[in-house]
């Protein structure tokens, strides 16, 4: 084998690689859930917190899914996994979402009216609905910056940079 094509397999195995890993916020998410839902604080969660915190991180798990994780990682037979536990199999979930599935779930939720596009109303629902305290200006402007074809809405080529936008937005006014 060449340097040449060695080097570039070692290339293509670190982007591989860095496309495989959370980011730092997703990684606090996940720490932030676990140690929300484990509500009696012994640094492990039952079927019930494991269900709620695996909902609140955005996936739709039902009873099996749930018993399947408990019965996979409960190595002490408590009925609890610890955080390191619930960090490997949430990793592993969000690694395989595939990104457009992802995307059109978030563009659903914005598009209550099934249009297929985002206009102020369903920008100003959702950000009231997450706690934001948006002027509609400033709604306006989010849906400005996307809008391709000049008539205030955002259609399905573009959610994803808007979605991007409100959930920074979002961040910033939690950390002020």
């Amino acid at each position: 084998m060449s340097l040449a094509l060695r080097n570039e397999l070692v290339v293509d195995k670190t982007k591989r690689k860095k496309r495989r890993e959370l980011s730092e916020e997703q990684k606090q998410e996940i720490k932030d859930a676990f140690e929300l839902f484990d509500t009696d604080k012994d640094e492990a969660i039952d079927y019930h917190e494991l269900k709620v915190a695996m909902r609140a991180l955005g996936f739709d798990v039902k009873k099996a899914d749930v018993l399947k994780i408990l019965k996979d990682y409960d190595r002490e037979a408590t009925g609890k996994i610890t955080f390191e536990d619930f960090n490997e199999v949430v990793t592993d979930w969000i690694l395989e979402r595939d990104p457009h599935e992802e995307i059109l779930k978030a563009f659903k939720l914005f598009d209550d009216d099934d249009s297929g596009k985002i206009s102020l109303r369903n920008l100003r629902r959702v950000a009231r609905e997450l706690g934001e305290n948006m002027s509609d200006e400033e709604l306006r402007a989010m849906i400005e910056e996307f809008d391709k074809d000049g008539d205030g809405e955002i259609v399905g080529c573009c959610p994803k940079l808007a979605l991007k936008q409100l959930h920074s937005v979002r961040v910033l006014s939690s950390v002020a």
